[in-house]
């Protein structure tokens, strides 16, 4: 299963962007979608597939983050 993740906008360069997830930066095709600094994004293998409202992405995280602490 693939995962797409949410994460905000540092940097353009052309067609890529750096995207930042909670600290950890990663450059991201953004030829796909209208996009600029400050947006929230959803990335999926390594392309910019949507922007996002900011209460969508913090919504999506804090999912992400509940999963994260469940204990088998």
């Amino acid at each position: 299963m693939c995962v797409a993740i949410p994460g905000r906008i540092v940097e353009l360069n052309g067609t890529k962007a750096t995207v930042d997830f909670s600290g950890n930066t990663v450059e991201a095709e953004a030829g796909l979608v209208k996009v600029k600094i400050g947006d929230r994004v959803l990335v999926h293998a390594g392309c910019i597939i949507q922007t996002m409202s900011d209460d969508e992405a913090d919504e999506m995280e804090e999912l992400f983050r509940e999963i994260e602490d469940i204990q088998i």
